[in-house]
């Protein structure tokens, strides 16, 4: 199933565009690689998601093309969410 699918059907993200939107801009990994939207994802991988200053990671636990409200929690397992410190501007350094 398509990463940008599987955030909208799982409701981690309300709509497949705004999905396909992070994933362009490099906020979410599948195994600790960066993702593009239409990567694959299968049951066992490992996403993290990085809502502003949040990074939520996730186990997939099923895939389903659709899905009631109350049955998406089941498609996925918090591992962790972590919340990152706010970094100055100025004080990021861009250059490696």
């Amino acid at each position: 199933m398509r990463l940008d699918k599987f955030l909208k059907v799982s409701r981690l993200i309300k709509r497949r565009t705004l999905a396909k939107s992070v994933a362009d801009q490099g906020r979410i990994t599948i195994n600790e690689k960066i993702a593009k939207a239409s990567s694959v994802v299968k049951i066992g991988d490992e996403l993290a998601i990085r809502f502003g200053q949040k990074i939520v990671t996730v186990k997939i636990e099923a895939l389903k093309e659709s899905t009631k409200k109350e049955d998406a929690v089941m498609m996925y397992t918090i591992l962790k969410e972590e919340k990152l410190e706010r970094v100055e501007p100025e004080f990021i350094d861009d250059e490696e």
